[in-house]
């Protein structure tokens, strides 16, 4: 197991680009199972008034040959600090970037993302169709009604 970040004193990255995710063997290789992150407090800034936006986030996946360290993930998420984009660019890239280092058997990403000018904006993008017999829970966040 190789982690530049469990056991140690690590920084925020500067950027999501300079965010080093770590990724530690699967415990239970060849079992169907469902991971679940859940970030209520995730923030990025909006691309065209610097302004910060706020979302809860919420990743999915099913393993393949590796997991995402948590540590890491934690330090990847917070990077989006002071980085501007589009929530749709935000919560796909982050979905994307996992699937393409980790390579999980699925994954799906829920950005719920809190009013912009009086409009929530929901982003949801998943890898492929989940693998039969994987337990699909609700993410578990309500329709925005002063989301809490």
């Amino acid at each position: 197991m190789d982690t530049r970040h469990l056991g140690q004193t690590s920084t925020l990255p500067a950027s999501p680009e300079a965010a080093a995710l770590d990724y530690v063997p699967n415990p239970r290789p060849g079992s169907l199972y469902l991971v679940r992150f859940a970030a209520p407090e995730f923030t990025s800034l909006c691309p065209v008034t610097g302004q910060p936006d706020f979302a809860h986030i919420v990743i999915d996946y099913a393993p393949g040959d590796t997991i995402v360290e948590s540590k890491s993930l934690k330090l990847f998420l917070g990077s989006f600090r002071n980085h501007c984009g589009f929530h749709e660019d935000v919560t796909v890239g982050i979905g994307q970037r996992l699937v393409d280092e980790m390579k999980p058997q699925w994954l799906r990403i829920g950005g719920y993302w809190y009013p912009r000018g009086g409009i929530p904006i929901d982003v949801f993008w998943q890898s492929g169709p989940p693998p039969a017999g994987l337990w699909l829970p609700d993410q578990g966040v309500a329709p925005y009604r002063g989301r809490g």
